[in-house]
């Protein structure tokens, strides 16, 4: 019994010492996320978005980046949070994920970009059980830094929905 709970807390040590890293942070309604900037390829700010039809809400339409035709979720839309405009500060984050064995590139729409802070495993709390209806599956923790949590995302499991992966593969 001894050896089983102490194998769940070697797992437990090993998650968090693979969610520590360097993390580019970014805000949305006032709150504050990050994402591994390795699967960060560039940030450009707000550009004109063609909108494709019969898609999700937050699908908000594919952009020409120098010749590459990616698409861009709105990150508020996929959380659900509320519309608001866009603003100087929006920005694009382009990022690379992982799709059964294929990098795609898609962009998400954030209000803003805040820093890259390297976060140590100390600092990582595991992500706080909401109950069994809520999947909190995309979220690799919490960053407790400056007094306050950053919500670290994975971005791949944030953008695992088939529709707009489906998109992504025909472009």
């Amino acid at each position: 019994m001894e050896a089983e709970a102490t194998k769940i807390m070697d797992q437990n040590v090993d998650n968090t010492a693979d969610r520590e890293g360097k993390y580019l942070t970014f805000s949305l309604a006032d709150e504050e996320y990050g994402i591994r900037i390795l699967k960060v390829k560039e940030i450009i700010g707000i550009m004109a978005i063609t909108s494709i039809p019969q898609t999700p809400g937050y699908l908000k339409g594919v952009i020409n980046l120098r010749g590459k035709v990616i698409p861009v979720i709105d990150l508020r839309l996929k959380f659900g949070m509320e519309a608001t405009a866009y603003t100087e500060r929006t920005c694009i984050i382009v990022v690379e994920i992982s799709d059964r064995n294929r990098k795609i590139q898609m962009g998400i729409i954030v209000d803003s970009v805040s820093e890259v802070l390297n976060v140590k495993q100390g600092e990582i709390a595991d992500t706080p059980t909401f109950g069994a209806k809520m999947d909190t599956d995309y979220i690799l923790g919490m960053a407790k830094m400056g007094g306050g949590v950053k919500i670290l995302l994975d971005i791949d499991r944030v953008l695992s929905d088939r529709n707009f992966q489906d998109v992504a593969n025909a472009l």
